[in-house]
């Protein structure tokens, strides 16, 4: 910036819109939010002038209801933390438990809720920092992406296990066959505004806001969408992740707050290697655990479908073979040291070993990420909407990522043809069709012998 401002300052005509004459005012707004040159950083003697201010926001205020502050009126700080945290996370996982009993349609509208509120806390934040500049449309923007994006996703999962109901109903029809046109039309419309939106001395300014607008999309709404297509698959593949990576949140504060000496990473100050390493092991006897109890109900392992008859979900199937018990021979070295030579286990259970592992040893980077990002802009957490916890963004920064690991986890190892999706989409194509499809499966079941032959059928 510094050389093109004295591009600008040198005589001569030419063109003022060129870039060898770029605006003063452009410049002024680039030096207010730090972006220019080292020349001008070293001027101004503050190393830290590539990060802008933030206004302080409802994050940094105390919100504690008054009975638990006087409750814990006289503890030090630490062992107050310690007491909020603690009563606020039993108060979340019984409202976890309620939610998981009152169904799947109950679990994605809370999902959906949670997704809207970590897209207000991460865009609130860029409006904090560059609010003053009075971009035009900017929320109006990325409210309207939000609404295009999730048109979009959940569109496609209305297409994909809601073809009886799609099939039925004339107008859902035509929202299934042009959908995707539909959804790039609405995110064109909205290009558009934003190209029209466009102010000459705030250029660069808007280009950051567009770019943070569709980051959040690809952080948040992305993986929310996975979270309910790992739901579809079974309600077990929604609540064992979430379930150990607060369940790794939790041991690795504990294990923290008592024996932590050793810092783990610079980002995260509190957080140490005691903490990590306990949360480790907790995280994957824990898991292990819940996988045994959840593998016995066919309402936690059968895959999410709808019945056309009901209008309503389904969770009845045959168990497929990961949650019915098997056994294993052990290894010799441990048949040696346990004097057993089989163990009976549910194939799900040595899958969440590895769910469990991710949670504890890559899941925290999540959160790793998300302390780099609020230190950028210099706020201590997303929001203050949880006391003691921060934002919802805050509590699900690892629970994103652990979504995808789960979701790709599942299409490279576990799933197989769905029964009940083929049949969706068999009853969205035409008569004509669906007969032909049935007569070649009717031959092919009949070669393989599974089917009596002709001539027997006709007797």
């Amino acid at each position: 910036m510094t050389e093109l401002r004295k591009r600008g300052g040198g005589g001569g005509g030419g063109d003022p819109d060129s870039t060898d004459n770029i605006s003063d005012k452009e410049a002024d707004g680039d030096d207010r939010l730090g972006l220019s040159g080292d020349a001008d950083r070293d001027c101004d003697g503050d190393p830290k002038a590539d990060t802008p201010d933030v206004p302080l926001s409802t994050a940094d205020t105390d919100n504690t209801p008054q009975c638990l502050n006087k409750a814990l009126e006289g503890l030090p700080p630490r062992w107050k933390n310690y007491w909020i945290r603690g009563v606020l996370s039993l108060a979340m996982i019984s409202g976890f438990f309620l939610i998981i009993y009152m169904g799947p349609v109950t679990l994605i509208l809370v999902v959906m809720t949670v997704q809207i509120k970590c897209f207000q806390e991460i865009i609130t934040i860029g409006y904090r920092v560059y609010h003053s500049y009075d971009l035009p449309w900017f929320r109006t923007l990325s409210w309207y992406f939000l609404i295009c994006v999730n048109y979009f996703f959940y569109g496609e999962t209305v297409a994909d296990y809601f073809g009886a109901l799609v099939q039925r109903e004339e107008p859902l029809q035509f929202l299934a066959r042009y959908h995707r046109f539909i959804s790039f039309a609405l995110y064109l419309a909205g290009f558009c505004m934003f190209v029209l939106s466009l102010v000459k001395k705030h250029y660069r300014l808007q280009f950051y806001m567009f770019a943070w607008t569709h980051v959040t999309l690809l952080i948040v709404v992305t993986q929310s969408h996975l979270v309910i297509q790992n739901l579809f698959e079974g309600m077990i593949w929604f609540i064992v992740p979430i379930s150990i990576v607060i369940c790794n949140d939790i041991m690795a504060y504990l294990f923290g707050f008592f024996f932590g000496r050793t810092p783990l990473i610079k980002l995260s100050p509190k957080k140490t290697w005691e903490g990590f390493i306990g949360g480790f092991f907790s995280t994957v006897v824990f898991g292990f655990i819940l996988a045994y109890l959840l593998s016995q109900f066919q309402y936690f392992v059968c895959p999410v479908g709808f019945n056309s008859e009901t209008n309503g979900f389904t969770v009845e199937c045959e168990p497929s073979d990961i949650f019915v018990m098997q056994e294993y021979t052990l290894p010799a070295v441990v048949q040696n040291t346990l004097r057993w030579k089989t163990v009976n286990l549910y194939p799900f259970q040595i899958h969440s070993i590895f769910l469990s592992s991710f949670a504890s040893l890559i899941g925290p980077f999540g959160g790793f990420f998300a302390s780099g990002f609020k230190r950028a802009f210099k706020i201590k957490d997303f929001a203050s909407t949880i006391p003691g916890h921060g934002g919802i963004m805050d509590r699900f920064d690892c629970q994103y990522l652990m979504a995808t690991f789960t979701h790709v986890y599942i299409a490279s190892f576990i799933r197989g043809p769905n029964p009940s999706k083929v049949l969706q989409q068999l009853l969205m194509l035409q008569p004509e069709q669906q007969l032909s499809i049935f007569h070649t499966l009717h031959s092919h079941l009949r070669d393989r012998g599974m089917l009596p032959p002709a001539d027997t059928q006709a007797k």
